[in-house]
């Protein structure tokens, strides 16, 4: 049997001046991506039109290919100060241009680590009034956070077998977190290997959470994880008192509590730790998005003392867990000064304060088109748009579809008008605005002002499609269900 003939593949290297002098045109990446990336997501960018490669006009503006000028506000919550920030930039140019610093500092004392360490530690104990003694361990991203905190938790418990989570939770997806992302989508082919033993309650339901333990027996309970607002639901935020009660439930049983404060913590939410600030203070919290300041990833977790001994407290056991590349120069350098600016200008206050004059425009906006937002939700700088579907059909794999296709053409429609929104990956209805914390008043209202006057464009879902035309939609439903 003849093997089939592959398509020629370039033997020609890409330099790094020529990416930095700008020779690749926009078809060229896209070609490259496609080619040798995560190719069905870039077609489907490419044929709605949103995915550019931008190009940084302030950093929280942004423009397209085609010379569109659009607001970003797609940041995911990693953005604090928006994209390229000068302050951070220049901050950083000067550590990398120190030659005696030395950049990978794991088997040695880190100024830069120690710093950042001290600094987070002191933050949660000065909010909380508690974590005097917890420590920090480092790694690169929000799941790796999770994954280390699920792994304190077990160390602490070994006699527990269960991790409890919340219904449209968003964890991560590597194998211990995506164990604690309840979405069947995203866990797909990977159910067999999910390891731990997993309850799902419904989120903001307390009572079932205290059944939950009297059924399975405390001993039994690893960790309770939860989101303190549900990001990728689409900015679900808990009834008054859930996370309180959460708090009381576990403190009672001696069931461990980990926050997952990669989206809420350190100010997107209007308060350093959204999960504090509602009086539940978690054993184990962990932190990621805001702290690498958009420049480099950074992921940490904070332990209790007494949790953290129990996995990292000894001679024998402190291999058991490390991060190659956790708390290097670059990320704590970074770390420390993102930090340091989200303190000195109180971005908190100002999260809180921006993001109650803009749910307020978004709330008079659902009004005068409920026919397109079914609802809208914030809390500081985090807010999310429902989307009315698209069409109303009975099966649910239609459902689904309908749902997706709803959000496509609502990010498309609001892309065309200038500003540049999140997909949730919980909620495909739910279409999230993530703006930089630091972004000025002035564009802030700007921003709503081009929510607003799409929605008059927009009145209805069906309007999204009616405008859009039938051959661009087409082409559109090919490339994100056929192709």
């Amino acid at each position: 049997m003849t093997a089939p003939k592959l398509p020629a593949v370039s033997s020609d290297f890409i330099r790094a001046d020529d990416v930095l002098g700008g020779k690749l045109s926009a078809s060229r990446v896209y070609e490259l991506e496609e080619r040798h990336g995560q190719g069905k997501l870039m077609r489907l960018l490419e044929v709605v039109g949103v995915g550019g490669p931008f190009r940084v006009v302030t950093p929280w503006e942004l423009d397209d290919p085609q010379g569109r000028r659009v607001i970003n506000a797609s940041g995911y919550a990693a953005l604090p100060f928006g994209d390229n920030p000068p302050e951070l930039n220049a901050f950083l140019r000067r550590v990398l241009e120190d030659p005696s610093q030395i950049m990978f500092a794991q088997q040695s004392a880190s100024t830069w680590r120690a710093a950042l360490e001290a600094n987070l530690v002191r933050l949660l104990a000065r909010e909380s009034g508690d974590h005097h003694d917890s420590k920090v361990f480092f790694s690169n991203s929000g799941t790796e956070a999770v994954e280390a905190g699920i792994k304190f938790a077990q160390a602490a418990r070994p006699k527990g077998k269960y991790l409890i989570n919340f219904t449209r939770a968003y964890h991560g997806k590597t194998l211990g977190s995506l164990a604690v992302t309840p979405n069947p989508n995203l866990q797909g082919p990977f159910k067999n290997i999910l390891n731990p033993a997993v309850i799902t309650l419904p989120f903001g339901d307390a009572a079932a959470l205290e059944r939950a333990v009297k059924r399975v027996g405390s001993t039994q309970i690893i960790a309770v994880i939860l989101e303190p607002i549900l990001g990728e639901a689409g900015v679900r935020i808990p009834p008054p008192g859930f996370l309180k009660r959460v708090g009381e439930v576990c403190s009672r049983a001696g069931v461990l509590v980990i926050a997952d404060e990669i989206q809420t913590g350190l100010g997107r939410s209007g308060h350093w730790f959204q999960s504090v600030a509602d009086d539940l203070i978690p054993d184990i919290l962990t932190l990621a998005k805001p702290l690498g300041g958009g420049m480099v990833p950074v992921g940490a977790t904070i332990v209790r003392h007494e949790i953290y001994k129990t996995l990292l407290g000894s001679i024998e056991t402190v291999k058991r867990h490390s991060n190659t590349f956790g708390g290097n120069t670059m990320a704590m350098a970074v770390g420390l000064k993102s930090l340091e600016l989200l303190m000195d200008g109180d971005y908190p206050a100002r999260s809180r304060r921006l993001g109650e004059r803009g749910l307020a425009r978004l709330q008079a906006i659902q009004k005068r088109t409920p026919d397109l937002l079914e609802d809208v939700r914030g809390a500081g700088t985090l807010f999310g748009m429902n989307f009315r579907p698209l069409a109303a059909l009975p099966f649910k794999f239609q459902a689904d579809l309908i749902s997706e296709a709803t959000g496509i053409m609502a990010l498309l429609a609001f892309y065309r008008s200038g500003v540049l929104l999140n997909f949730s990956l919980n909620a495909a209805r739910t279409m999230r605005l993530t703006p930089a914390m630091n972004m000025p008043e002035e564009l802030f209202d700007d921003m709503f002002d081009r929510v607003e006057r799409t929605a008059a464009a927009y009145p209805s879902s069906f309007k999204l499609v009616q405008r859009y035309g039938a051959p661009e939609l087409m082409k559109l439903l090919k490339a994100a269900f056929l192709e």
